[in-house]
């Protein structure tokens, strides 16, 4: 299936490592150009090595508004435009304390808030514009994760279900996606295997696919949702997550 992605114009947050990595490797195998952002410099150079010269790697803040706005505006300097936008950070947190709520807060919604809404004049000059976000099952169930970091997540499907039907009438589809547990060495689930192995198993054993997902099965379901291919969904919020959750969506 050609997914139409060949020479669009892609903005990627969390880009260095885990799902945001995996989906900037997915786009450029596209045949899209990828300007991608994550907090620390080390990584993102060596990212950027590694994927070649249609990756734009910059070190940014996402919780400094200013300096996201003005990698946005770089980014669609150096690529002549934006097609598509996804939005892939989280603070991970988990907590009560007041600080660890304004932490979710600031990185994983207004972080996102921000660069949808920097990238707005530009996906509205786009013949095929596109916006993914990236939420979690927590934000559907009430789980080990669900202060805060659950309760943002479902802020943020509730985000992109506005933003789907505040832009239809301009051709700018809004979806989301859901992972469920996604495992990678440096990733959370790396770090709970080894400081906290009985949780680990555990949690594991609740998969019923008797595994949990790897970053490239996120990535290629999130490409997809931003592709022409899917070129009549918007509004949706695709769960990947292996059976791990026991709703119904109706």
């Amino acid at each position: 299936m050609d997914l139409g992605l060949s020479g669009s114009r892609v903005l990627v947050s969390g880009g260095s490592r885990g799902i945001g990595r995996a989906i900037v490797e997915h786009f450029l195998a596209e045949g899209a150009e990828v300007a991608f952002c994550a907090r620390g410099a080390t990584g993102v150079q060596q990212a950027a090595d590694a994927l070649g010269p249609k990756a734009h790697g910059t070190a940014v803040d996402i919780t400094d508004a200013a300096a996201l706005s003005q990698w946005v505006e770089q980014s669609a300097s150096t690529m002549g435009g934006i097609d598509i936008v996804v939005p892939n950070v989280s603070a991970l947190a988990g907590g009560s304390a007041p600080s660890i709520w304004l932490d979710a807060v600031k990185t994983d919604l207004l972080g996102t808030v921000t660069m949808v809404t920097s990238a707005l004049p530009y996906l509205r000059q786009s013949q095929a514009p596109s916006v993914v976000l990236i939420s979690s099952v927590s934000g559907r169930e009430n789980d080990i994760f669900a202060e805060p970091y659950g309760a943002v997540k479902a802020a943020l499907s509730h985000y992109g279900k506005t933003l789907s039907a505040r832009h239809a009438h301009e051709g700018i589809r809004v979806n989301t996606v859901s992972p469920g547990n996604v495992y990678f060495e440096d990733g959370v689930w790396g770090k709970i295997e080894r400081e906290t192995p009985d949780l680990f198993a555990q949690c594991l054993a609740q998969n019923p696919m008797g595994r949990m997902a790897h970053p490239d099965e996120v990535a290629k379901a999130t490409v997809f949702l931003a592709s022409r291919a899917s070129s009549f969904t918007t509004g949706t919020n695709l769960l990947i997550d292996g059976g791990l959750t026991r709703g119904v969506q109706f």
